[in-house]
């Protein structure tokens, strides 16, 4: 009786606890482990303008949606201010598969398309292969399960 007593006392507990702790949901805009930098300090407007990936630099950035943005350009870097959804990754610069199948994961910069005028991002280029075999059903699944992959 003790023993069955003290389980169940075990496991009130737990719950309490469990529910006492918040549940920590990913930041809306992929960043660099160190630093808070949005897509690896890429310049995400080079990607339209140069057809490639460029770094960006500390001496040009900017703060948006929880992150801090790199620019290879004070140009790159106003355009960017003014019209941030044209230039910023599709589901916040999280891989593009990973999102299309529930879940978030970093990217590689060399692993990027744009489609349709937006750009996405994934975890690699054999990832990205593997999105690239239906492309408008991965971006549908994609962008319903944006942005709840973040909870």
């Amino acid at each position: 009786m003790m023993r069955s007593l003290l389980t169940a006392l075990l496991a009130a507990l737990t719950l309490l606890i469990a529910s006492a702790t918040p549940s920590v949901a990913k930041d809306p805009v992929y960043q660099s482990f160190l630093g808070g930098t949005a897509i690896n300090g890429y310049d995400p407007v080079a990607y339209f303008d140069e057809g490639r990936p460029v770094e960006g630099s500390s001496a040009f950035t900017h703060d948006w949606n929880g992150a801090t943005w790199r620019f290879s350009s004070a140009e790159n870097r106003d355009r960017f201010a003014a019209t941030p959804e044209a230039f910023a990754p599709q589901y916040g610069g999280y891989c593009a598969w990973a999102v299309s199948q529930g879940y978030t994961a970093s990217t590689d910069p060399e692993a990027w398309k744009i489609v349709d005028g937006k750009l996405y991002l994934n975890y690699s280029k054999s990832v990205q292969a593997q999105w690239e075999g239906d492309i408008p059903s991965n971006i549908a699944k994609g962008d319903t399960n944006w942005p709840r992959v973040l909870d």
